[in-house]
Formats: structure tokens, sequence, C-alpha cells
């Protein structure tokens, strides 16, 4: 098969578990942008970093960010950055959860929130279960999926995810899905490696996500990127 994109998670994937970039992979993803296969970032981020992202590196494949929420790519939807969840929506939830949750809130609510759009995060001081219980009589709690990402946990519209905001960028941009090899670390990566033709879980990556993955790094982060690049995108 040959991969014409590679799909590729921040946060535990390009970078270590204290979000250091790992200059192989960097090495890794620029040396199969020099032969043609575009880089997407696919991440729980918010835009801007995501964009920042992107740029560093040297990535061309566009973005996916606030974990599905929200899709771009130079030259795509007149430059503009594309917002897949209904931003008044999640606003309830937001006001929902500061009422059941009080100072709990606003102890762990993550200092990014004023900068997303399309969803709500909270740092790891606080647990799952305690946002769901707050969360039991919101009238749309069935929209709602809670991602733990390995370093936060996010509170999104389980409508859209990485999965299916990646194939909305890829279809509209010409790319087959069965060619793009999607490559994460954790739980919320599980619905974009699934899209993909080729799946890939580096070294420390949830069980969950080798389990389902058609090949599982020996190397951690940064190193199983370079790791699975050089075996499937650049081999020949």
């Amino acid at each position: 098969m040959k991969i014409e994109a590679i799909a590729v998670d921040i946060d535990g994937t390009i970078t270590d578990d204290t979000r250091k970039i790992c200059i192989s992979a960097i090495e890794s993803l620029r040396a199969a942008e020099e032969q043609g296969i575009p880089t997407i970032i696919v991440t729980g981020n918010v835009v801007n970093y995501a964009y920042a992202a992107q740029v560093l590196v040297g990535c061309s494949g566009g973005l996916v960010a606030e974990n599905g929420g929200m899709i771009f790519k130079e030259g795509y939807n007149n430059n503009a950055v594309e917002i897949l969840v209904n931003r008044e929506y999640i606003e309830k939830a937001e006001a929902h959860l500061k009422e059941k949750l009080g100072d709990e809130y606003s102890k762990n609510a993550s200092h990014d929130n004023n900068y997303r759009a399309t969803e709500i995060v909270f740092y790891k001081t606080i647990e799952k279960e305690l946002i769901e219980d707050a969360l039991k009589d919101y009238e749309h709690v069935d929209e709602l999926e809670i991602y733990d990402s390995g370093f936060a946990l996010h509170v999104t519209d389980k409508r859209v995810n990485k999965g299916s905001s990646l194939r909305r960028l890829c279809e509209q941009n010409g790319i087959n899905m069965e060619n793009v090899m999607a490559i994460g670390d954790s739980e919320n990566d599980e619905e974009f490696l699934k899209e993909a033709g080729v799946k890939i879980a580096v070294g420390n990556a949830d069980d969950s996500l080798k389990e389902i993955s058609t090949y599982a790094c020996e190397k951690n982060f940064g190193d199983g990127v370079a790791e699975a690049i050089e075996k499937f995108a650049l081999r020949g």
C-alpha cells in the first residue's frame, strides 16, 4: 500500500510524557514530506497550538483540533477554520458543569478553555467520575463524551470526533482514507485510527489502542513515530 498521508497526534505521540517534542519525530515527518507524503496534525489541543506545531514541524496536510471540533488547511474553506460543533451547545454544558461543580470547576478547569470553541477541558487534578456525576442530570448528557487524553479530560460533543473530522478533511482534499497512516497513543485517538487504512500505536500507547492497531511500535513517543514512518511510508 502506498501511504498518501500521515495523520498524527501531538501529546504523547510526537512529544514525550513531559510534552517536549521529539527530534526523531520532526526528522521523520519532514522526510515523509520531502517524499510528497503530507502530515495532518490530529489533536485535542486548541487550534492555534495545533497550527503552530504544524508550521514548526513542517507539516502540509492541515489539522484537526479540539478532538474533531474544528479542521483547517491552507487553501481549504477559503483559508478559514471550519468549526464543526455549535458553540452554544457546549456553552450550555459548561454552564451546567460550573453550577454543579462549583469550586471544583474553577480549581480544575483548564486555563485554555477561554480559547476553545467546541469542548470543555479539565486538568487531571479532578476525577473523571466527578464530572460524569455532575452531568447525569444534564438534558443532553447522551450527546456528550468524556475523553482521557493522558494529559487532560475533554468534555466533547460525541457527534464529532478526531476520526469523523479527519475523514471530512481528507475526503474534501482528495485523500483516500485507506491510504492514510494514523499514529496515536491514547483513548481519544481510537476513532481516527479506526478510520485509517494503517493504524499505528506508539510503544507507550494505551493497550486498548494497541489492540485495534495494524502495528504497535517497539519504541515510545517520537521514536515510535519515526519507526512507523520508516517501516510503512519511506520503505523502498
